[in-house]
C-alpha cells in the first residue's frame, strides 16, 4: 500500500483532464514528486497518447470515471503493478495524511442508481441549516479532492457514482446510503452483480449510521451483509409503515422507529415536534411531520412523488445519523426544492375544459428513474416523451409495469429501436409518434408538437426519457431546457391568453 505521506517520492499519472482530473492535478501539485498528465484531446496535457507512457516509471494512476476497467491503458498499468485510484480514493487517502494539515471532516456518502443528487442536496441543506459547512461534492458541486483538503469544511456530503467507486477501496464513511439499485451502466461494469458490488463499497466499515432502502431487496441484502465499525447502527427507510429500526410513512406522517430522532441531543425537540398521541401503535414510534408539509415533494393536489419522498427519508436518516437537530433539519427539508430537471412543471396550458401540464424529468436517464416518474401520475394521463442513448438497456419491464399510466408515447433519440421494440411488445395498443432523428436542432420542437397533439385537458406531457441525452443534446440539462422552452411555446399557443 502506498502511503500518502510518501507521495513526494512518487510519480502520479493523471488519466484525463476533465473536472476530476484537473482538480486532482491542482491538489497534487507540491505533494507528488512528479505528475504526468495524459489526455488525447486536451492540448495542455503532457502526453496525448497512453502508448507514450513509460509504465515502469509510474507509481499511481488517478483515472477519470469515464474509463472503464477494461480500457487498455488500465490493463497495462495493472500488468506493471501500478496502483489505480479514482479521485475519490485519492481524496480519502489525502484527507487523513499529513499533507492535509489535519483536515478530517466526516464524510457522508450517497450512492444508488437514482436519487443520489437530490438526496445529497437534501442532506447538505439540512446540515447547513444546522450551522455546519457541509457542501454537496463529488459527482456534483465542487470537486472532491479540493473539498477533502479544505479546512473550512465541517462535513462533506459526497455523491458517489458507481464509476468513481470502482477504483475506490479504502473508504470508511461516517454515514452512508444506497438509495436503490437497478440496471444501469451495465456495459461499463460488465453486469448487474459487478455494478452492485461497486455500489456496496460505501457500506464497508461505516462508523456511525448505515442507511438503506428497505423496499429494495438487493440493497437490503447488501446492508445486511455489510461489515461495519463497532457501534454503527443500520437504519432502513420505506414508503410503507416502518418496522423497528426504520423510518417510514404511517397515516400520512413521516414516522421514526429507528431511534435516530431521540439521539444526539434531539430528544426534547423530537418529543415536541412529534406530537405523539394516543393512536400510536408502537411505543418506539416518533411522529416527525405530515408528508403534506413537504410541498416540494408533492404534486399540486398534495399527493407525494414517491421517489422524491424516498429521497427525503434517506436524507433525513443520514442527517439525524450524524446528530443534526431534528426540528431544524425538518424545517430545512420542508423548504428544500429539488434541482432543475427533476419532475418539474415547466409549462401549463389552461382552457375552460382544464389544464395540460408539461413536466420536465430529463434527469430520468435510465429505466428505473423513468418508472418512478411515471408512477407519480394518474392512470391513462401521461403523454410520455422517451428515448435517447439506451446504453445497452432494455425497456420491456418499464413499459410492462407502467403501461397503465401511458396514454401515448413520443420516441426521440438516435437509438430508438430498444424503446420501440418494448412499446410494440408490451403495449401495442398505445399510440406512438416516432421523431425523425435527423436535424437535431428541431428534435424537441417536433417532439413537443407531437405530444401536444395527443394531450387533452387533465393530461400530463412528461419528458422522462429513460435514456442518456448525448446522442442529440449536450447534456440532460440541455435536453430539459429545450423541452421547457418548447413546452412554454406550445402552452402559449394553445392555452388561454
Amino acid at each position: 500500500m502506498i502511503r500518502m505521506e510518501d507521495l513526494s517520492e512518487k510519480t502520479v499519472l493523471i488519466a484525463g483532464l476533465g473536472v476530476s482530473g484537473r482538480s486532482a492535478l491542482e491538489v497534487l501539485q507540491g505533494r507528488a514528486g512528479r505528475i504526468v498528465t495524459v489526455d488525447e484531446r486536451k492540448p495542455e496535457a503532457e502526453l496525448h497518447s497512453f502508448d507514450d507512457v513509460d509504465w515502469t516509471q509510474v507509481d499511481i494512476v488517478v483515472t477519470s470515471p469515464g474509463f472503464n476497467p477494461r480500457t487498455p491503458f488500465i490493463l497495462e498499468a495493472q500488468r506493471h503493478g501500478v496502483a489505480i485510484y479514482s479521485e475519490v480514493e485519492l481524496s480519502w487517502r489525502l484527507r487523513a495524511a499529513n499533507q492535509c494539515s489535519g483536515v478530517e471532516a466526516p464524510w457522508i456518502g450517497i450512492t444508488g442508481t437514482n436519487g443520489k443528487t437530490t438526496t445529497t442536496q437534501m442532506v447538505s441543506a439540512m446540515l447547513e441549516a444546522c450551522g455546519q459547512e457541509a457542501p454537496a461534492v463529488g459527482n456534483i458541486g465542487k470537486a472532491l479532492s479540493h473539498a477533502a483538503v479544505d479546512p473550512g469544511n465541517d462535513i462533506l456530503c459526497v455523491e458517489l457514482s458507481s464509476f468513481q467507486l470502482h477504483f475506490t477501496e479504502s473508504l470508511a464513511l461516517d454515514c452512508a446510503v444506497i438509495t436503490n439499485i437497478a440496471d444501469d451502466h451495465l456495459d461499463w461494469h460488465g453486469g448487474i452483480e459487478n455494478y452492485a458490488a461497486d455500489k456496496a463499497k460505501v457500506f464497508r466499515g461505516v462508523k456511525r449510521t448505515l442507511v438503506f432502502n428497505a423496499d429494495d431487496e438487493r440493497v437490503s441484502k447488501l446492508a445486511d451483509e455489510a461489515v461495519t465499525a463497532p457501534g454503527c447502527r443500520k437504519v432502513g427507510f420505506t414508503l410503507h409503515e416502518p418496522a423497528a429500526g426504520q423510518l417510514g410513512i404511517r397515516k400520512g406522517w413521516i414516522v421514526d422507529r429507528s431511534g435516530l430522532s431521540s439521539v444526539g441531543g434531539n430528544g426534547a425537540d423530537a418529543a415536541s415536534a412529534s406530537e405523539t398521541n394516543a393512536d400510536e401503535t408502537n411505543s418506539d414510534e416518533i411522529k416527525i411531520a405530515p408528508v403534506a408539509q413537504f410541498t416540494h415533494l408533492c404534486e399540486p393536489d398534495g399527493s407525494p412523488y414517491p421517489h422524491l419522498l424516498a429521497d427525503a427519508l434517506a436524507a433525513l436518516a443520514l442527517a439525524l445519523g450524524i446528530d443534526a437537530d431534528l426540528a431544524t433539519a425538518v424545517e430545512a427539508l420542508q423548504a428544500f426544492s429539488p434541482g432543475g430537471h427533476r419532475i418539474e412543471t415547466v409549462a401549463v396550458a389552461k382552457s375552460p375544459a382544464g389544464t395540460i401540464r408539461f413536466v420536465d424529468d430529463s434527469k430520468a436517464t435510465n429505466a428505473h428513474a423513468a418508472e418512478a416518474s411515471l408512477a407519480a401520475f394518474a392512470p391513462g394521463s401521461v403523454v410520455w416523451i422517451a428515448g435517447g442513448l439506451a446504453k445497452g438497456s432494455r425497456f420491456e419491464g418499464l413499459i410492462r409495469d407502467r403501461r397503465e399510466k401511458i396514454k401515448a408515447a413520443v420516441v426521440i433519440g438516435v437509438d430508438q429501436q430498444p424503446m420501440l421494440d418494448a412499446l410494440r411488445s408490451q403495449a401495442p395498443d398505445i399510440p406512438v409518434s416516432v421523431i425523425d432523428p435527423q436535424d437535431k436542432a428541431t428534435v424537441m420542437d417536433r417532439a413537443v408538437d407531437a405530444a401536444g397533439a395527443f394531450a387533452q385537458p387533465g393530461d400530463v406531457v412528461l419528458m422522462a426519457p429513460a435514456c442518456a441525452s448525448m446522442d442529440q443534446f449536450v447534456s440532460y440539462a440541455d435536453r430539459g431546457e429545450r423541452f421547457a422552452a418548447q413546452a412554454r411555446r406550445w402552452a402559449g399557443a394553445h392555452g388561454e391568453q
